[in-house]
């Protein structure tokens, strides 16, 4: 059976399954909300953990019980189980919409099987995913940048704060064999036509002072400038508000969704580590020529937004991008079937509405450019690179959910 399809002894109707899916959507949310971690990866993980282990625990009904009944009683059992342990400051909470939950579904063996299966899914998933290497201090541990040189990432200004997410590639995936099973090929080479056009963008629409960049453009690279896994949210839950398959299939989506996620972010600290290469304040402003008579070098030049404390190459935005991208286009289609509209962290009061999904990479791979954080190539291997991992984990569906 397809990833995403109902089962046939599921009997919800596509509007009962939202209701249920969106009630824990918004659960989940309000709890990694209110006790986030400082590393977007180790939110990414809480959702991920919370929403496969009631993927697991729907996915099957037993014989003889209402499937309706047993699957709303296990999803909010598992993920009410899961985010305890997760984000235990916000147990009250969780326990009330538990308490709220359960009383909708009449009591039985149906209520009592559904809550056992979501109780051992998320207790099996929290031990296996165990010192996964996920947590924020195996994240960003202390890491010594390499001798300055041509082409090599520093940190940069103003803080020159030390390299963030270099441990991120020793987490332990959920569905990739390895971190560098789908690590991107160099960036351009210094003096080569891609790299001179990727530099000359960047200095000429990224700087703080452009001239050449426009209000809409100056307006997109604030909307996409906050956290991804912010932004991608009202995404997801847009998806799910239009959905119309059955609450397994949902349930599915919001699981894979994130397990993609922490992959391929697992993946660019890989690929970010492995290339090291430098930002474009860097290669435009810092103390290192790299020599090529092609470009300009002009310490005055400053980005339009701060640029992040890690490599360049892949950018991390569109790597987050493309894996949403990927996974909602082959779970729901190009896009959830109506307008959408959501807001962004960093543009208070800004909304964007879209009708599919592929604007919103594009619009990404832009922003970062128009930023002044990321050359061009950057942000299309970071698409690439999440776009491959993304199916790589849905070509896993199967061992993942079962």
């Amino acid at each position: 059976m397809a990833v995403g399809a109902a089962a046939p002894a599921a009997a919800e109707t596509g509007s009962s399954a939202s209701e249920a899916v969106l009630s824990w959507f918004d659960t989940t949310n309000a709890a990694v909300t209110a006790a986030p971690a400082p590393t977007q990866v180790t939110n990414s993980r809480t959702w991920a953990i919370a929403w496969l282990a009631a993927a697991r625990a729907v996915r099957r009904v037993p014989h003889g019980v209402n499937a309706n009944h047993y699957r709303t009683a296990a999803l909010a059992a598992a993920v009410h189980r899961a985010l305890s342990d997760l984000a235990p400051t916000q147990q009250a909470a969780l326990d009330t919409a538990l308490e709220a939950a359960l009383d909708a579904v009449p009591d039985g063996r149906a209520k009592r099987k559904g809550v056992a299966a979501g109780v051992e899914r998320a207790d099996d998933l929290l031990s296996e995913r165990s010192g996964d290497g996920l947590d924020p201090a195996s994240v960003s541990p202390a890491y010594t940048p390499p001798a300055a040189a041509p082409g090599v990432w520093q940190p940069t200004p103003p803080a020159f704060a030390p390299a963030a997410q270099s441990g991120t590639r020793f987490a332990v995936p959920f569905a990739l064999d390895s971190a560098d099973q789908f690590r991107l090929e160099a960036p351009p080479a210094i003096g080569t036509p891609q790299y001179r056009a990727d530099l000359e963008e960047v200095r000429i629409y990224g700087g703080l002072d452009s001239t050449a960049r426009t209000q809409e453009q100056t307006d997109t690279a604030q909307f996409w400038l906050g956290s991804s896994f912010t932004l991608y949210n009202p995404v997801l839950r847009a998806a799910l508000e239009h959905h119309t398959g059955s609450l397994r299939a949902q349930v599915e989506l919001v699981a894979l969704f994130h397990v993609a996620s922490v992959d391929t972010q697992i993946a660019t600290s890989d690929s970010k580590y492995a290339h090291l290469w430098w930002r474009p304040v860097t290669a435009i402003a810092g103390g290192v020529e790299d020599g090529d008579p092609a470009t300009v070098q002009d310490p005055s030049w400053t980005p339009l937004h701060t640029t992040p404390s890690h490599p360049d190459y892949p950018s991390g935005h569109n790597t987050y991008s493309g894996s949403a991208e990927e996974v909602l286009t082959q779970l729901v289609g190009d896009g959830p079937g109506a307008a959408y509209t959501i807001p962004s962290p960093s543009a208070p009061g800004v909304t964007r509405t879209y009708t599919t999904w592929n604007p919103l990479t594009a619009e990404n791979v832009d922003a970062r450019v128009w930023s002044g954080i990321h050359t061009r190539s950057a942000d299309l291997a970071g698409v690439e690179l999440s776009r491959n991992v993304a199916a790589h984990v849905l070509s896993r569906a199967g061992d993942l959910l079962a």
